[in-house]
């Protein structure tokens, strides 16, 4: 299958055959989790949904200091 994702201003793509986690497509593309928020179809997804069919997801930062 085929995710789709916008960061930043880029279209990173991941293949798989397998299902996998939000999770687990941020880790291997070396996006920290924490650093950002899945949105698809204007709601925020948890990092914990499986991904079984092709898809697009917006990764937007979240920003954090003090």
């Amino acid at each position: 299958m085929r995710i789709e994702l916008e960061h930043q201003g880029e279209t990173l793509v991941f293949e798989t055959e397998e299902p996998i986690t939000i999770n687990g497509v941020l880790d291997r593309l070396g996006i920290p989790s924490s650093t950002v928020l899945t949105v698809h179809e204007d709601a925020i997804v948890p990092h914990t949904s499986i991904i079984q069919k092709d898809l697009r997801l917006e990764l937007v930062v979240v920003s954090s200091g003090g």
